[in-house]
């Protein structure tokens, strides 16, 4: 018996304000978000009366937070201050996201990081082999150390003093800043898009390229 059922405390899955949970892990994301989605030309003007493209209000995650604009709007610009405006090298960064993605089972930050990394021209064996990069021998140094850093955060809440120093080898210190930066908004991201089951866009296929999920 784990030490946590010694303590009488029950694994997440079972736990819930009334007990037992009462639906099973989903898989592949919901059908319909838990706040419904403003339509396309709602979201298109709740977007622009606060500052958020259409090119952002077209995706679902936004259709649905730009229900409440403000907070939408902050939570644009943390993204595209990393997006379009950072100084870490673009690759790492969707290295750290598509691990994000993974580890947590967000099937829409994968799904959709998939074709933002792909765009970027990412290679696809690199994407993979996020998945169980450990084992991987095409990382580097420096690939090995951010996505060390990444798996750090989602366990201990921080990085390791030895793997902060394996990252600092390699950035400088507003990459740095922008790597944790990174990890935990996308961490971030990774929790609202599951906690408010936002579906995935019509039409587009789960868990790129074939489908296999964590």
């Amino acid at each position: 018996m784990s030490e946590r059922r010694e303590a009488g405390i029950p694994p997440s899955s079972e736990r819930g304000l009334s007990g037992p949970a009462a639906e099973p892990p989903r898989a592949g994301g919901a059908t319909d978000p838990r706040i419904p989605m403003l339509d396309p030309g709602a979201a298109h003007d709740a977007g622009e009366a606060v500052g958020v493209p259409s090119i952002m209000t077209e995706l679902n995650v936004f259709r649905v937070l730009l229900r409440h604009p403000k907070p939408a709007a902050a939570v644009h610009g943390l993204l595209s201050s990393m997006l379009w405006n950072g100084r870490l090298d673009v690759r790492l960064r969707e290295l750290v996201i598509m691990r994000v993605g993974w580890r947590t089972g967000s099937v829409y930050e994968w799904t959709q990081h998939w074709r933002v990394a792909r765009d970027l021209g990412v290679p696809e064996p690199d994407l993979l082999a996020v998945r169980d990069w450990r084992t991987n021998d095409s990382f580097g140094d420096v690939e090995r150390a951010v996505l060390a850093a990444t798996d750090e955060t989602i366990d201990d809440g921080r990085i390791s003093a030895s793997t902060w120093r394996a990252c600092a080898a390699h950035l400088d210190d507003q990459q740095l800043v922008e790597l944790v930066l990174a990890i935990g908004n996308w961490r971030f991201i990774s929790s609202v898009l599951e906690s408010l089951e936002v579906p995935l866009e019509d039409g587009v296929d789960p868990w790129p390229p074939d489908g296999v999920a964590p």
